[in-house]
């Protein structure tokens, strides 16, 4: 069985191809950081763009000025539009007659119900984060119980010692959920470095391939891991369900917030800029300051798309790796770990 192998790429930065600099922009990186990174490129850009070309000439030749700022005065008002209609989209599901939001209620409280019997306590947490550690915790306890229930169960113990390994090292990411608080990208990060999916599909393996082997407490214990399992993939789901949400009004807020200040630089831009009036005569380390005021300018109008852009890479990142829930394995890293008794 090859799934031992599979223990080392159990986190998500191991399973991912991509650099881990690459992912810490995209995930872990301060959205508002990741933002000013993008302005700071289009102001760099647009200025070495101006010094390559003789961008004062043009400015002063044609009418470059009015054309752009009026395309941003359009971007702006469209983009904000159409942004806070998608937020009203995703967060109409909190709207609804009575009726439905009874249906949601019961059926937020029989899964919180049956996680708290697999679990084993009374009440399951009411903190996102302390509600996925528990869970990891228990998989760690079933794990641990498994692997001494099962210790002389035959040819399955070799099986046995790789999936229950996998399993508690794999749930020591609970340690990142402590301390941590909803609407922190910590909480999903540490879902998403629990590689479930494999593990569940190697006890169902077990389970079927191996099941006559097992001692009755064994069996048990499998089939309380392989439920736990089961139901981590729809925990994680909602949970990402939510922070989706969490950062959509973020977003719509952020956007909210610069989308004025972008609108009236463009509107100045286009009323009153004058790319030949003394007031901007002369140079700073070389750089004509009509250059310097327009390249300001523009970066300041994409503001908003700046702080879009920010946010979409992060929700497309997690949306791309949790595309599949339950035992479906979308990346090569992960077919490696399959295995066949011969």
């Amino acid at each position: 069985m090859d799934e031992a192998d599979g223990a080392s790429d159990d986190t998500m930065r191991s399973r991912a191809q991509e650099s881990s600099w690459k992912l810490r922009l995209l995930l872990d990186a301060n959205r508002w950081l990741v933002a000013a990174g993008i302005l700071t490129f289009v102001f760099l850009g647009t200025l070495a763009a101006g010094l390559a070309v003789d961008g004062v000439a043009r400015l002063t030749a044609g009418d470059p000025v009015e054309t752009l700022f009026q395309a941003h005065v359009t971007a702006i008002v469209t983009g904000v539009t159409l942004v806070l209609t998608l937020n009203q989209l995703v967060l109409s599901q909190e709207l609804g007659p009575a009726g439905d939001q009874r249906e949601r209620m019961a059926g937020a409280t029989t899964f919180r119900e049956d996680v708290a019997d697999v679990v084993g306590v009374p009440v399951a947490p009411a903190d996102p984060a302390a509600f996925l550690k528990a869970m990891l915790d228990a998989a760690d306890e079933r794990a641990a119980d498994l692997a001494e229930s099962a210790a002389a169960d035959g040819e399955a113990v070799g099986h046995i010692e790789s999936l229950t390994d996998a399993v508690q090292t794999n749930a020591a990411v609970s340690d990142e959920l402590s301390g941590t608080e909803f609407g922190d990208f910590d909480v999903v990060a540490a879902a998403l470095d629990f590689n479930y999916s494999w593990k569940l599909y190697a006890a169902k393996r077990l389970r079927a391939e191996h099941g006559e082997e097992l001692s009755d407490d064994a069996a048990a214990t499998l089939d309380e891991l392989v439920d736990l399992l089961s139901l981590f993939g729809p925990a994680r789901e909602h949970v990402k369900t939510l922070y989706f949400q969490w950062e959509l009004v973020d977003l719509s807020r952020a956007i909210s917030y610069t989308a004025v200040p972008a609108l009236l630089v463009a509107i100045a831009m286009l009323s009153f800029f004058d790319p030949t009036s003394p007031a901007f005569a002369g140079s700073t380390f070389g750089v004509a300051h009509v250059l310097l005021v327009y390249a300001l300018a523009s970066t300041l109008s994409v503001a908003p798309f700046a702080i879009l852009l920010a946010y979409v890479l992060r929700v497309a990142t997690v949306a791309k790796r949790t595309l599949s829930i339950g035992p479906f394995i979308l990346r090569d890293t992960d077919r490696s770990f399959d295995y066949d008794d011969d």
